[in-house]
């Protein structure tokens, strides 16, 4: 009998390893305790108000089940809003297309197709609740387009279900210590901050990293962003809270931007001065020591640094290193400001945006994939006569609005094509073999527990994330819980038909109907990044932070859809981060030559600055920039300060516009 090896591991320590792989954690224990309560809860609910559609009630605690309160909350709010919107549209277009169907069908799709355009414009909760309010004119109008004089009544019970589920699922959060967003938020935000500190001492110690570790970094930080917004209703200082979330997101982002240029400028100095070295010492101290009055007292010294050098009349390049090291401390601040708000929930000393980026042709050929789906689909029940068409319809048009907003909509069209027979399957053991008849509301909590608990720890675990919400969601779906329950075996395997039909439809879609390849979505993101460009060049400003946090989910999603390798990819991501950081000075520049413009001593550069910006000319751009800072030994401290401000963004326009000059052309954006 061979024995193990030294150091390998028992049977008893691979047993407990595979344990703590398959038995999930009590974490997700809590969190499928919740919604299971909160459904019964919900479903005993509208059944005592005896609600016509009481099944929805259960269905929208399952559309809500998240594992954190403030994130139930955000989606609870826009799932009220866009119900409410959608139910008056439905019945608006009842009440005008009544008695003829195309033209309902029709005006149905638009709107659909509208809601779902919208949303691909908006963040998180509210994307949900845009494209919400287009799916409920399915589920109210189309779902009784046979019988129009019901719509009204049909309205009312859907909102009041809503309430009822968003009521319990609430009631249950808080009376069973659901974990809140912003001590889970706090945590992660912590391990931001440590990886932007990282990542600033590496590249201030090292050189630049690259353009792939700052999208690794980016990647990490844009991930807070929906739990910062869930944030400001939790609690009655949420909004605090929420503010220094983002304040703090936004100064990450600030802060790994402004390493990597402060590394640029000193290698590009032949011979850096004490100023420049005593600036890299100070930024090297902040990433080790993050206090707030350390952050606060580096910037002062800085500034003073920065104000005593333009007074010498220092070199440009010395500049431009010294500001950027200015900005570093000033973001070291603001990012160790928003964390003590999130923790505290005091007002932090900024409250700015996240702003996402999206493409128009995307949404454009979002919305159309969904038209054309659901068109597609009505075409095809009606001329085969099909019955339940309206059924099948309004799961289309539910599971196609729903893949628009998620991520990867190929991904979840996966999820729902494994997660609908699934749900199909589970509900049909319910209801004929462990309920088989028998009308009793504690067996029906008993039966559907183990398919919630089921569907709650897959949609715990992010590979199998769209199986386990299908599950959760289209399971009281299919089951259909009535008072008094119906077992009609002809109905159900009829729906569990279109159900999944409308899955295969989704799969089918997604993948035919106008996809969207890699190449395409760079070239889409490309296209945007110029258009922002060519604005911020001609003048159109705009706040430097959120320029900043724009660019850099633009950033986010070019490196996800640059799936090239190597030296090409490299050099993709260098041009991107290039007119990023190309962007966002033509856009503080322009900004500070307008208040600098009022100076009559720095009038005439300043005005030769904004044309040689709009010209994208790099030797007018570096010229009027010494000529700026020409003025600056005659200046007091606040002027100087602006001048530096001004003259290094000219600098970095100055630069940009050499190393990228034949891609600058390329794009149209520099004279030959």
């Amino acid at each position: 009998m061979s024995e193990a090896a030294p150091g390998a591991p028992s049977l008893l320590d691979r047993s407990l390893a595979f344990a703590d792989r398959v038995v999930p954690p009590p974490s997700a224990w809590a969190f499928a305790l919740r919604i299971w309560l909160a459904m019964v809860l919900a479903l005993y609910a509208a059944f005592w108000l005896q609600l016509s559609g009481a099944s929805s009630a259960m269905v929208c605690v399952a559309i809500l089940a998240q594992p954190k309160r403030g994130q139930a909350l955000s989606k609870a709010l826009y799932r009220f809003v866009g119900t409410i919107v959608g139910a008056v549209v439905a019945i608006v277009l009842i009440a005008l297309f009544a008695q003829d169907r195309v033209l309902l069908l029709v005006s149905c799709a638009t709107w659909l197709m509208l809601c779902v355009f919208t949303a691909h414009f908006l963040q998180d909760t509210r994307a949900y609740g845009a494209m919400l309010s287009g799916y409920t004119v399915a589920i109210i109008a189309i779902a009784h387009i046979d019988a129009p004089q019901a719509v009204f009544d049909a309205a009312v019970d859907r909102v009041a279900a809503i309430t009822i589920g968003i009521v319990a699922i609430t009631f249950i959060n808080d009376a069973l210590a659901s974990p809140s967003t912003w001590r889970a938020l706090r945590g992660t935000l912590d391990g931001a901050v440590a990886a932007t500190r990282t990542f600033a001492r590496d590249t201030l110690a090292a050189g630049d990293p690259g353009s792939e570790r700052a999208s690794a970094l980016i990647r990490r930080i844009a991930a807070m962003r929906g739990d910062a917004s869930a944030i400001a209703g939790e609690l009655d200082d949420g909004p605090n809270r929420a503010a220094g979330a983002r304040s703090t997101i936004a100064a990450l982002y600030a802060m790994a931007a402004s390493a990597r240029a402060f590394t640029a400028a000193a290698d590009r100095l032949a011979s850096p001065g004490p100023a420049v070295a005593e600036a890299r010492a100070l930024c090297l101290a902040l990433t080790r020591d993050g206090s707030r009055d350390s952050a606060v007292q580096a910037a002062e010294r800085l500034r003073d640094g920065l104000a005593d050098t333009v007074g010498r009349g220092a070199d440009l390049g010395e500049i431009l290193a010294l500001q950027r090291a200015v900005d570093f401390a000033r973001n070291a601040v603001f990012a160790q400001d928003g964390v003590e708000a999130l923790t505290t929930g005091d007002r932090p000393l900024r409250d700015v945006p996240l702003p996402t980026h999206r493409d128009f042709p995307v949404a454009l050929r979002g919305a159309a994939r969904v038209g054309i789906a659901f068109g597609t689909t009505a075409l095809f029940l009606i001329f085969a006569g099909w019955p339940a068409t309206s059924f099948a319809l309004v799961q289309v048009a539910a599971t196609c609005a729903l893949s628009s907003i998620t991520p990867d909509p190929k991904a979840f069209a996966r999820g729902v094509l494994i997660g609908m027979p699934l749900a199909a399957l589970c509900a049909g053991i319910v209801l004929f073999g462990l309920l088989a008849g028998v009308q009793g509301f504690p067996l029906l909590a008993i039966a559907i527990a183990p398919v919630v608990f089921t569907a709650c720890f897959l949609s715990l675990n992010p590979p199998t994330f769209g199986v386990g919400f299908i599950l959760l969601v289209f399971f009281p779906v299919l089951l259909s819980p009535a008072n008094p329950q119906t077992y009609d075996p002809q109905t159900f395997f009829a729906n569990a038909l279109l159900v999944v039909m409308a899955a295969l439809i989704l799969f089918v879609t997604v993948r035919v109907v106008l996809p969207i390849s890699a190449s395409r979505h760079r070239a889409f993101a490309l296209d945007s990044a110029r258009r922002a460009l060519i604005e911020a060049l001609a003048g159109a400003g705009g706040d430097a932070t959120t320029r900043t946090s724009l660019n850099s989910d633009r950033l986010l999603q070019f490196s996800q859809w640059s799936s090239r390798s190597g030296a090409v990819r490299a050099a993709s991501l260098d041009r991107a981060f290039d007119l990023a950081r190309m962007e966002a000075a033509a856009a503080r520049a322009h900004a500070q030559l307008r208040d600098l413009a009022g100076d009559p001593a720095l009038a005439r550069a300043a005005e030769a600055a904004r044309d040689g910006i709009r010209a994208v000319d790099g030797r007018a751009i570096a010229a009027s920039a010494r000529g700026l800072l020409a003025a600056g030994p005659q200046a007091d401290r606040p002027t100087r300060l602006a001048i530096a401000r001004a003259a290094s963004d000219l600098a970095t326009l100055a630069n940009v516009a050499a190393t990228q000059g034949r891609f600058l052309r390329r794009l149209g954006l520099k004279a030959a």
